[in-house]
């Protein structure tokens, strides 16, 4: 193999653990609005969808930028697998609906997934404030087993 280059065969999977890139993120966040706003004017039909407010809080895009994994999560995490799945239905209406407000030469395959990254603060923030962990944190705190 010459020194340099990836290897044969592997696409765009060269930049495999790299940050994503400006224009990835430029699309993903025309993408998160433009999904945020089509799911505020209730445009997909499905009664597991309906009057539930649904927050689309990242787009990530492959480097290719032909597909889009949407985390998504409804008000108060309520039925968050039902609405997952309903907006994994609706994927395809939701790409064309995309298609016509983002210039793109392809309209990227959305996927949907549930945002965990709100509990994960949650754990986190929890840790943090355990006596353990502020009696390493804090050298001014008084833990109540000395």
């Amino acid at each position: 193999m010459a020194k340099g280059r990836p290897p044969a065969g592997r696409g765009d999977d060269h930049r495999a653990g790299r940050p994503p890139g400006q224009r990835q993120l430029r699309v993903g966040e025309l993408i998160r609005h433009t999904l945020s706003d089509l799911l505020r004017r209730d445009v997909v039909h499905d009664p597991q969808l309906a009057g539930v407010a649904i927050t689309v809080s990242e787009v990530r895009l492959s480097p290719d930028l032909k597909s889009a994994t949407v985390f998504v999560l409804p008000l108060a995490g309520h039925d968050t697998p039902v609405v997952v799945a309903a907006l994994n239905r609706a994927a395809a209406f939701l790409r064309g609906q995309v298609s016509h407000d983002v210039e793109l030469r392809f309209a990227p395959r959305l996927s949907f997934v549930a945002d965990t990254s709100f509990d994960e603060a949650d754990r986190i923030r929890s840790l943090l404030d355990s006596p353990q962990v502020r009696h390493d944190l804090d050298p001014g705190f008084a833990d109540d087993d000395e």
